[in-house]
């Protein structure tokens, strides 16, 4: 997997999925849904300002709230590289990795909030679970991902992985 290179975006603790995605957009065609991502968000215009490579720093409880598969798949949609928390809530994060957005955890936070001033570029290497600040060269250790949950996202998501695994089978054929 390569890295992912992007600009840094700030959040606090406790994004819902309703700040993530509007109850309004649920209805919207998947295609649609960049459009929305986090407008109920201290970033309103964040959909606007998002560009590919970018990434999430927020605290703890990222993906709260209800279980509406489209929220990650909003922010999968605009681009974004990944999005790094001091946690997640459960169901977000196991469907951010059914779709092959990068969800990593990190113990440093505060640290490399802190650090980061608007603007920053970061490289976040997923296999290695480290997170560089490319202006000050600072490395920050994040949760390491099993193997299980770093094949689904170098295929692409669960449903890229599992066809990978069936054609390779010779079950079915490419």
């Amino acid at each position: 997997m390569e890295k992912i290179v992007g600009r840094g975006f700030l959040f606090g603790e406790n994004i819902d999925t309703d700040q993530v995605l509007p109850g309004f957009a649920m209805s919207y065609p998947p295609e649609e849904l960049k459009k929305v991502a986090l407008c109920g968000s201290s970033i309103p215009d964040f959909a606007e300002r998002v560009q590919p490579g970018d990434i999430i720093l927020a605290d703890d409880n990222f993906g709260c709230g209800s279980s509406r598969e489209q929220a990650p798949l909003a922010l999968k949609s605009t681009g974004m590289g990944a999005i790094i928390s001091s946690s997640f809530a459960r169901i977000f994060r196991k469907n951010s990795i059914n779709i092959g957005l990068p969800v990593m955890v990190t113990d440093a936070m505060e640290m490399i909030k802190a650090e980061y001033k608007e603007g920053d570029m970061l490289e976040l290497d997923v296999e290695n679970a480290i997170l560089t600040n490319l202006r000050s060269q600072n490395k920050y250790k994040l949760t390491k991902l099993s193997q299980t949950t770093f094949e689904t996202l170098e295929a692409g998501g669960l449903i890229n992985k599992v066809r990978i695994k069936l054609i390779n089978r010779g079950e079915i054929s490419e």
